[in-house]
């Protein structure tokens, strides 16, 4: 077999470029400048509802985007197909700067953290007063979450026609936290919902709450089938083709410029994300107590200025209780 040398002199060889040199590559991207802003509307395997204008879109996000995922509630920068007609499909090429977060693990344990909803206003933490029976040490767990991602936190208590309110208000309704009661009557009657949409004017807003308290329900409530339909209608790629709250969903709120953001319902609410020293932010009853604490207290010690606070009437036994716990959790995790 014929060999050639390194210095060939035919003039019929033609040397094969090394690969490096076959296709130069570039740090350069593109900036897409002239990319069309849209709002996440829900995410569905890898496909994203987004509102762009007044047209919902179906998108993907670019590769070079890396493992930056978009959520619910995102400002995103999107190129491509934008008319939203069937089978199209455009893509997100960029995620806006967040201006609040709303993150959760599934335990205390999972280092995994869940992004839930972006960019939202307050959160609304509904909880029924019977039928399940109300979750304070859940509850508290939201607020956690609310005052560490930088949203205002919103009470709605639902079935007051089978239990009062006033434990639950007790807990709560001197903290400075907005509240609402509704009751079933008052939900099909639509005298609650006014009080509702009082609250909900002009914010986005995302609803929590375990399953069976009527979080979804009232989101029915606030904003109209057809509004819903027309929103909701890219789903379709699920095979559905309707919204079941498996994952969030923001929608606009009627006659207003709120939104309103239903999330799928809650077993849990892990906070293994927080700071330990963040969780006395979601206690401002038990808060003012600690300016005489010894430094670095971790408020379960003989020493805590907490016991003789609660002690003198300054707060709920049950809230230092609840405090205790999640710190405890905290520690825990942090000693694994």
């Amino acid at each position: 077999m014929r060999r050639y040398g390194k210095h060939t002199d035919e003039d019929d060889i033609r040397t094969r470029p090394g690969r490096r040199n076959t296709r130069p590559r570039t740090n350069i991207r593109p900036k897409h400048e002239d990319a069309a802003e849209g709002l996440v509307l829900t995410v569905d395997r890898g496909r994203l509802t987004c509102l762009v204008e007044d047209r919902v879109v179906l998108a993907m996000k670019a590769r070079e985007l890396g493992r930056k995922a978009a959520v619910v509630g995102d400002r995103v920068a999107i190129v491509g197909d934008l008319t939203g007609k069937k089978d199209s499909l455009a893509r997100i090429v960029r995620i806006e700067e967040r201006t609040s977060v709303l993150r959760r693990t599934a335990d205390d344990d999972d280092p995994y953290e869940r992004v839930v909803v972006a960019n939202a206003d307050q959160l609304a933490v509904v909880t029924a007063l019977a039928d399940p029976e109300p979750r304070p040490r859940l509850i508290d767990r939201c607020l956690v979450a609310a005052y560490a991602g930088g949203l205002e936190p919103l009470l709605v208590l639902t079935k007051s026609d089978l239990a009062p309110p006033d434990k639950l208000l007790e807990l709560y309704g001197h903290l400075g936290i907005p509240h609402v009661v509704t009751s079933r009557e008052e939900l099909q009657n639509g005298t609650a919902l006014a009080r509702v949409r009082e609250q909900l004017d002009g914010k986005i807003t995302a609803f929590v709450g375990h399953s069976g308290v009527g979080k979804t329900t009232l989101v029915n409530s606030l904003v109209p089938e057809e509004q819903r339909r027309t929103t909701g209608h890219v789903n379709a790629v699920t095979g559905r083709g309707r919204h079941t709250t498996t994952s969030a969903l923001a929608l606009p709120l009627a006659g207003s410029d709120g939104w309103v953001i239903d999330t799928p319902g809650l077993r849990s609410f892990g906070l293994h994300h927080v700071d330990p020293s963040q969780v006395i932010h979601a206690f401002p009853d038990l808060e003012p107590g600690t300016e005489g604490c010894p430094r670095a207290c971790s408020h379960d010690e003989p020493d805590c200025a907490l016991d003789a606070w609660v002690a003198e009437g300054h707060a709920d036994p049950a809230r230092l209780y609840s405090l205790r716990r999640l710190l405890a959790t905290r520690e825990r995790k942090e000693g694994d």
